[in-house]
């Protein structure tokens, strides 16, 4: 794994060990930033299941003025932490251990872009979303990483199921707001 553009562009990350890991690939990270580069210079960016905070970093290496990394496993922060700062990017970074949803229902601040990329196969996408809704600036994106068959909502809250992209079995779903897309 490594940052693909901005100011840590090249820099190698760590990924988290175990046959239960699947970080984004380079393909489909590069694919989602290309989606959204018009709206991370100087916004709020949520990296949530953060796992090795590769989405983050990547924000925050092309222009975020903030990302927010959500986790709850301790190995995750770890590798979270020494990512963040093998980057350089300590100063725009906040590493929260939490799981999304004590997150989401305590969390008083509005981001413009959030990435989800839960575990698949255990319904945390339908669980969460939800309560994203609230956490989110009304010109905000969402985006969520899925498998390919798996069924997300058309709508939460103010937010649309705006397009799915496909990348082999993964699937990328954008919600906007209509009229802000």
């Amino acid at each position: 794994m490594r940052v693909i553009s901005g100011s840590a562009k090249g820099r190698r990350l760590k990924s988290l060990e175990g046959k239960d890991v699947r970080p984004t690939t380079d393909k489909v990270k590069e694919s989602v930033f290309n989606i959204i580069q018009f709206h991370i210079e100087g916004r709020r960016f949520l990296d949530l299941f953060s796992g090795s905070g590769q989405m983050g970093v990547e924000a925050l290496s092309r222009g975020a003025k903030q990302a927010v990394f959500v986790d709850k496993s301790a190995a995750a922060l770890k590798v979270i932490k020494a990512n963040i700062e093998a980057a350089g990017l300590s100063e725009g970074a906040r590493v929260i251990n939490s799981d999304a949803l004590s997150f989401l229902n305590s969390n008083c601040e509005k981001f413009d872009v959030a990435f989800l990329d839960p575990p698949y196969g255990a319904g945390i996408l339908q669980s969460v979303l939800p309560y994203l809704s609230d956490n989110m600036n009304k010109g905000g994106l969402i985006i969520c990483e899925s498998p390919l068959k798996e069924e997300l909502f058309e709508k939460i809250g103010d937010f649309t199921l705006d397009r799915n992209y496909h990348y082999g079995k993964i699937k990328i779903s954008v919600y906007c707001v209509k009229d802000e897309c």
